[in-house]
């Protein structure tokens, strides 16, 4: 059983999945303290691209391909995620936005514009505010950097709200709080995350079919360990220092375009103005939160004329 378990794990490595992104290698470099793994391809203009929870680098699979006809495309594990170092420490986002400053700097970049996704918007967005003389344009998909607005996030769901799939107008994201938890999440999820990770994609998901069974495997496989579920968990046990943080902030000023699911296009079209002078926010409301795997084709027709603007 061991052994094909072993030949499963295999399956869903980064040297296997590379192979359905022809013209892309697997790369790795040490910044900021870390080693971080990447996959490159493309050329033209640099587009960073941070993915979010509970992913990896392959959730710009569906896009990928078509980016890297017109950019350098750069997508990082970002810190504690798959073949990423995962430390102890450094997953407020402003130390996570280092990371990238540093690959930014360590390749020679120039001007680059920085995609991100859930809690790769959130680093992406902090390395705009840290460092903005290196970001030409920000693109941020249902997810923007953590704010107070966070302190009102309800303990209880609204009486009728709580169903089969994430109600937009009064959202119920209990894995928020179960996420600040140290310690027990890799005990009851060790081996089994895909439990929670099939529930999560169909309650966020309009479509959760979209989500193949192989994507599926591949992010299961990745937060199974023990180390991987910690890591991941510190994203968001750092939001508290991540909102002291905001207070030091001034207003962006580089482009930036929000892309928001039908669950988050209000929030978003509401929040990002207050940070940045130059918004737009785009809603694609027949999606749910994993916009790459259910609308790829809607979420380029929106990126791409904002990065050739």
């Amino acid at each position: 059983m061991k052994e094909n378990a072993s030949v499963r794990l295999n399956d869903y490595s980064d040297d296997e999945l590379i192979k359905n992104l022809p013209g892309f290698e697997n790369k790795y470099i040490t910044t900021n303290g870390v080693k971080l793994h990447y996959v490159e391809g493309g050329s033209g203009k640099p587009l960073i691209c941070l993915p979010g929870w509970p992913q990896t680098w392959y959730s710009l699979q569906p896009v990928a391909m078509q980016l890297s006809k017109r950019y350098h495309v750069i997508i990082v594990d970002i810190r504690g995620m798959g073949s990423s170092e995962k430390p102890k420490s450094g997953y407020d986002k402003k130390t996570m936005a280092n990371d990238i400053f540093g690959i930014v700097k360590q390749l020679n970049l120039k001007n680059v514009s920085v995609m991100g996704h859930d809690i790769g918007g959130m680093v992406a967005m902090s390395l705009a505010f840290n460092h903005p003389e290196v970001v030409e344009k920000l693109i941020v998909l249902d997810g923007s950097h953590p704010s107070e607005g966070m302190m009102q996030m309800p303990l209880m769901p609204a009486a009728g709200t709580f169903n089969q799939k994430m109600d937009a107008n009064m959202p119920y994201a209990w894995w928020m709080g179960f996420n600040q938890v140290k310690g027990l999440p890799e005990k009851l999820l060790e081996g089994r995350f895909k439990y929670l990770q099939d529930w999560l994609f169909n309650y966020v998901m309009i479509d959760d079919t979209k989500m193949t069974s192989l994507e599926r495997e591949v992010y299961a496989a990745a937060y199974n360990e023990t180390e991987s579920i910690r890591a991941s968990n510190a994203w968001y046990q750092t939001f508290n220092q991540d909102i002291e943080d905001t207070k030091t902030y001034q207003q962006l000023t580089m482009p930036v375009l929000g892309i928001g699911s039908y669950i988050s296009y209000n929030y978003m079209n509401m929040g990002l103005p207050y940070v940045a002078k130059n918004v737009s926010v785009v809603g694609i409301l027949d999606s749910g939160h994993y916009l790459f795997e259910e609308k790829p084709q809607e979420v380029l027709d929106a990126i791409l004329p904002f990065l050739a603007s």
